[in-house]
């Protein structure tokens, strides 16, 4: 299954299933189609943000 929703580790609304991903994987998947977490914005974190 893809994933729909990036999160930064220990955001409450990730769910139970997720799987932790390096932090270049996580910049790749936030610039394609999946979207970033509105509670825990990994995509501020990460520095990706448009």
């Amino acid at each position: 299954m893809p994933p729909i929703e990036v999160h930064v580790g220990g955001c409450h609304t990730a769910g139970r299933r997720r799987r932790p991903v390096p932090r270049d994987e996580a910049r790749r998947l936030l610039t394609s189609a999946v979207r970033a977490c509105t509670h825990c914005k990994p995509d501020a974190q990460l520095r990706t943000l448009d």
